[in-house]
């Protein structure tokens, strides 16, 4: 049985210390990163997202409408630099629209 730690640790630090002890931190990143794509795109550009997936550095979404696809794919570099600063940090590099 594990021993019981007697450190006096503020809910988010325990948490951060659990997350990172059973290495849950992709996972996390991966929720996170779509839910900011949902949040920054808005209900235009959500109605034609089938698919939200982060991979290593680099997001893969598809697309239902291939005008849409083409009018994203001219400011890539502005939403990866959008969806780090909602994420808090430099997670995606690369955004890959298909």
């Amino acid at each position: 049985m594990a021993k019981r730690k007697n450190d006096n640790l503020k809910l988010g630090e325990a948490l951060q210390q659990f997350i990172s002890e059973k290495g849950l931190q992709k996972g996390i990143d991966k929720v996170n990163a779509q839910e900011a794509w949902k949040n920054l795109m808005g209900n235009g550009v959500n109605n034609y997202t089938t698919a939200i997936e982060l991979r290593n550095d680099t997001l893969f979404v598809s697309l239902s409408s291939s005008v849409l696809r083409e009018e994203l794919s001219h400011g890539k570099s502005k939403i990866i630099s959008m969806l780090n600063e909602e994420l808090g940090k430099d997670l995606i590099t690369k955004i890959v629209l298909r």
